[in-house]
Parts: C-alpha cells; structure tokens; sequence
C-alpha cells in the first residue's frame, strides 16, 4: 500500500499499532488509493520525526502537530518519500489524530479557554437553550461574544461577576466592538445582556450591570432589502453546470434558495425524509424558530432536487440530501459549502462585484412572490417569520403598488 521506506518509519515507531486503523478509516470514508498513499507518506514522515526526536505517543496532538509543521517542514532534509506540503501533510495528520482518539490512545484536546469560563460557557448554553429556547446557530454567537468578553476581564482567573462594574461593562463591551458595524455591535450588547440576566437567575446582582450595557440605535426599515431582478435570477441560475455532480447540486441547493427562500443552514439541513413527493411539500426542521414547518415544493425545485438524487447523488447511507462529493463521501455538506457554492456562482455570472451574499436570496424570493401579487401573511408564512413586522420591510420595493399611492409633490405638474 505505501512505499516501502514510509512503512519502514511508521512501523518502527510508536504509531506502528494504529497503522492498519488509520488505512481503514481512509478507505471506510472512500479516500482513493493514492490518496491513502499520500497520506501514509505524510504520516510515516511524521512518525520518522517522532522517533528521531524522540517523543512518546502521549506528546502527540494539535500542538505537536503545529511544532512539526512550522519547525520540521521548512528546514526538512529527510529523504524521499517524504511529503513535505504543509497543506498536505496537515490533512494526513488531522485524520491521524482522529484515529489516535477513537482508539484511545491520545486524550481528546484541551480546550483553548480557561477551565473557569469554559464551565461558565456551559451554563450560558443550557440557559440559552432551555430558557430563552434560541436556535443552535444563535447561540453559537452569543458564546463566542460571552467568552471574549469572559477572557478580556478574568483571562484565567476564576468568574467573579461580583467584581463586575457597570464601567467595566462599559469599557469592555466598547472594545469588543471597536471597528465594528452597528450590527455586530448590536449583537455583542444583546450577547452580555443576556449573559447577565442568566447570572441573575442564578442569584447575582446584576441589574446596574444590565443598565449599562451600551444601547446601539437601529432603524430596521431605514434601509431597501437588496434583491435580484428577474434577468440577474436567469444569470445567476445558469451559472451552475449542470451536467457536473457538483454543479447540479449547487443548482438545486439554489432552487431551494431562491424559489423557496430557504437560509442556507435550512439547505444543508434537508433529509431525504424531508421530501414528501406525493403530497408535494418539504418539512423545515430545527430552522430559529426551533418548529418543524411544512411548506409547498415549487415543481421547479422538486424537478432539480430529483435530477441530483437520481443522476449524481454519491451511494451512500446519510440520509441528508445534499452530501460531499469528495472523501469523506458520508458527510453531508454544511452551510459553509452552500454559501460556497453560491458565492462561486455569483463570481461567475459576474454578480459578486455587487457584495452581495446568500442571504440575497431569500430576499429576492420575497420580493418575487409580492410582485406575483402575494399577501404579507403568505410571504411571512413561507419564511416563517415570527412577526408580520418582520415581512413589512418588502413592502418598500413593491413599486407599483407604492405608486398609486404616491401624493403628487406640491408644486409639480403632471
């Protein structure tokens, strides 16, 4: 399987016993055999370091991994068939400790962040999820936000909020949003005060703290939605090659995104159980608003989503409906694929120079269904917003029906 000198090194070091693991884990998640080979290269050139240096097995993890990339690689005099790409080798090794841990044979990593806030974390988590109910995405932003604001105060002292000062809030919050949009700084103040009402649920006294957490102004109707006209739809959809796997599944996953106005996590979420084809309709689960929703399946979508299944959909027993096209084949993509694949189209039809991102999209099918002469309540119902309000914002780019209620301007002549 490997060139005689790479198995030399791996098998007279102290990886020898994971060796055959670590083959049948590249082949279980359909690695090609010169992938594997490559990959053996890169693990045996780690293994002759190890032994050379010399290092036990219980040294092995991200750390030494990084020592060997940046120190080794670029000053390596090893003989051939050493690999040394550090993008090449990374992605050998980064399999390698996967297999090290399941085996049991290395601890799982320790975590970046002080004990202390890593356990304050978890407690913010539960409440974010069992109090306040937020989705998993949401609550990954207020963490990072929470942590940052943790280790900037306590860095690896134990969480004190006693100590905390409504001028500390003040200080603190300010240069976590030093250089940022109104936007994310309306998110990092939401992110503390939340962080705060779960510490007073937990006996703290936190209500000067609450009081002082910097209020940011934002006028959610001040601004048009960006959308995409008709002919720049027609572009941007014939931007995906669909006779290649990769092209019709971006294809259909932008289908679901302009016909349905899905969010791109919702996409990469889709179960093959999702599809009910008799009864034409497709069930949203774990979308923000943490319900499962049923919503009608456009022939056009289905029609794209069929063709992928059938024609170039990888054999595999996931059942999500869009899954990688490249080893590991049994992972289903996650959101950062399809904004991807989307971005990558909009380069190629000539759209990316408008800055403009996935989430354009579901605006776009918004406006397209308004301008078809739907109502609010059936747009805010296929989006499935919490508040009517939310929806009114399409209002705006609705300009026939805004002209005939436009009041001549005093003085004109029409």
């Amino acid at each position: 399987m490997w060139h005689s000198r790479s198995g030399e090194w791996l098998g007279q070091s102290v990886l020898a016993p994971s060796a055959g693991a670590y083959i049948g884990y590249l082949r279980k998640h359909g690695y090609s055999s010169r992938t594997i080979q490559a990959y053996l290269h890169g693990v045996g050139h780690f293994a002759r370091w190890l032994t050379k240096s010399p290092l036990p097995l219980h040294r092995v993890d991200e750390g030494l991994v990084r020592r060997f990339l940046a120190e080794h690689l670029p000053n390596c005099e090893c003989p051939l068939p050493c690999v040394r790409r550090p993008i090449d080798v990374h992605a050998a090794l980064r399999h390698l400790l996967r297999v090290l841990r399941a085996e049991g044979r290395i601890t799982e990593p320790s975590p970046a962040i002080p004990e202390a806030i890593q356990s304050e974390l978890i407690c913010y988590d539960a409440y974010l999820d069992e109090v306040c109910g937020l989705s998993q995405l949401t609550r990954v932003s207020r963490r990072m936000w929470v942590r940052k604001f943790l280790v900037a105060r306590f860095g690896k002292r134990p969480v004190d909020v006693g100590k905390l000062t409504p001028g500390d809030i003040v200080k603190l919050i300010n240069r976590l949003a030093e250089g940022c949009k109104s936007g994310t700084a309306h998110v990092i103040g939401t992110a503390i005060r939340s962080y705060l009402r779960c510490r007073a649920l937990r006996g703290d006294r936190t209500e000067s703290l609450i009081a002082a957490v910097p209020t940011v102004a934002q006028w959610p109707l001040a601004t048009l939605p960006k959308y995409l006209s008709s002919d720049e739809v027609s572009r941007f959809l014939k931007a995906f090659n669909q006779r290649t796997a990769s092209g019709q599944r971006g294809y259909a996953m932008a289908r679901c995104l302009v016909d349905l106005g899905l969010r791109t996590s919702e996409v990469a979420r889709i179960r093959l159980d999702d599809l009910d084809w008799r009864a034409g309709t497709l069930r949203i689960s774990g979308a923000k608003s943490r319900r499962a929703d049923l919503l009608p399946l456009p022939v056009t979508t289905a029609r794209a989503i069929v063709r992928y299944v059938r024609v170039y959909r990888p054999r595999t027993a996931v059942r999500a409906l869009f899954v990688r096209h490249r080893a590991p084949y049994d992972v289903p993509v996650s959101a950062a694929v399809v904004r991807c694949a989307i971005r990558l189209a909009f380069e190629r039809c000539g759209l990316a120079e408008r800055h403009i991102g996935p989430h354009v999209l579901r605006h776009t099918a918004a406006t397209r269904m308004l301008q078809s002469g739907a109502s609010l309540k059936d747009i805010a119902d296929i989006l499935r917003h919490r508040s009517l309000d939310t929806t009114t914002i399409y209002t705006k780019v609705d300009l026939p029906r805004l002209a005939a209620l436009a009041v001549p301007w005093p003085g004109s002549v029409l």
